[in-house]
């Protein structure tokens, strides 16, 4: 699939993977819907890039909320083509500490964000793609986003593993139940991402966590998961896939 004239609705799109999607995407010729909670950064994004880019304050995890942000993309731009998940949240907590047992409704938070709120923006947002024309065989692409916690979660990480774990399992059932529409379904599995959440941990930690990056030894940048968003979206070939952009920090000694 095209980006040039093609309608995308990215989660998430306000900071980090998200706003390094939007940036690449419009400027490859596309029109972009930011679904995100922060009003005031995703208004900043809107504004950065003009009509290109409408801003829809949307609580992923509500399905009023996201249909209405479906509805507004609709009216204002007309199609939706692509939609990309990274609207997500994490929690770090043991599943006995020394406050106890993790708490039930903080998991449950963590995975219907990340878990639930990606399943309820993918199928709202597929029944408008079955919309549209098919050209090339294809009449959409939607691409959520895991984690290597999916594969290899560290302490404390218990409810943002299960969630990442869910989406890399949804990912084929899913592309095959679309499949029949023209509409392909994949996942980035991203590792240690250069966000500016990084910055407040100082230069010691990043370095410490860049020196588990074999080769590249560094943390990946936002730009490095747009561009396999991008490659994805153009690529007709690809579905069903999980695909891990971490560095191959899985090589690490142990």
């Amino acid at each position: 699939m095209k980006l040039e004239q093609s309608v995308a609705v990215i989660t998430g799109g306000a900071s980090g993977l998200g706003l390094a999607t939007v940036r690449r995407f419009v400027e490859a010729g596309a029109k972009v819907a930011i679904l995100d909670f922060n009003q005031e950064a995703g208004e900043a994004a809107a504004n950065e890039f003009g009509d290109n880019v409408i801003f829809i304050q949307t609580n992923v995890a509500d399905e009023a909320s996201v249909a209405n942000a479906i509805d507004k993309t609709m009216e204002v731009f007309g199609a939706i083509h692509i939609c990309i998940n990274y609207a997500g949240i994490g929690s770090a907590a043991k599943t006995l500490g020394r406050k106890g047992p993790f708490p039930l409704d903080e998991f449950n938070r963590v995975i219907q964000v990340n878990l639930v709120g990606s399943f309820n923006v993918l199928r709202l947002a597929a029944a408008e793609m079955a919309k549209n024309e098919l050209v090339d065989g294809e009449r959409g692409v939607i691409i959520n986003t895991a984690s290597v916690a999916a594969y290899e979660g560290q302490i404390g990480q218990a409810a943002y593993s299960a969630s990442k774990g869910g989406i890399v399992g949804m990912t084929l059932p899913v592309a095959r139940d679309l499949a029949e529409y023209g509409i392909r379904v994949n996942t980035i599995a991203p590792g240690l991402i250069h966000t500016p959440l990084f910055d407040s941990l100082g230069e010691k930690v990043i370095a410490s966590l860049s020196a588990t990056v074999l080769n590249p030894q560094r943390l990946g940048q936002p730009d490095e998961i747009a561009k396999t968003a991008q490659f994805i979206v153009e690529n007709a070939y690809v579905n069903g896939e999980t695909i891990r952009v971490d560095g191959g920090i899985r090589m690490q000694a142990r």
